[in-house]
C-alpha cells in the first residue's frame, strides 16, 4: 500500500537527533506551501508534536493518522490555508 502523494516528503523520525526532532518537523511544517505536506513515521504516538503543532498552527495543519501502532506509527501532516472572508491566504511561511 502507499502512503505518499507528490505533495509530500516522508520523514523518518528516527533518524533525527531526540532533542531536535519537533523543532526540526515544526520548522519544515512551517515552510511548506498550502496543500503540501510532510508525513511522519515514528514508532510512538507523538501526542506531544501534535499539541506543539496545534499551539502553534491550529486548523492550518491538519492531522491524519494512516498507521496506528503498536510497533509504527505513520501520520499525515497537510498545510492547509486558513483564508478570509476576503479571500486572502493568511498562510504560515
Amino acid at each position: 500500500m502507499t502512503y505518499t502523494d507528490y505533495n509530500e516528503r516522508v520523514i523518518q523520525v528516527a533518524e533525527i537527533e531526540p532533542r531536535l526532532r519537533h523543532g526540526i518537523i515544526e520548522e519544515l511544517f512551517r515552510h511548506l506551501s498550502p496543500g503540501h505536506g510532510l508525513q511522519i513515521v515514528v514508532d510512538h504516538d507523538p501526542r506531544r508534536l501534535r499539541f506543539l503543532l496545534d499551539v502553534s498552527f491550529g486548523s492550518q495543519c491538519d492531522w491524519t493518522y494512516l498507521e496506528q501502532g503498536p510497533d509504527l506509527w505513520r501520520i499525515r501532516l497537510r498545510y492547509t490555508a486558513a483564508v478570509t472572508r476576503s479571500g486572502f491566504d493568511l498562510g504560515v511561511g
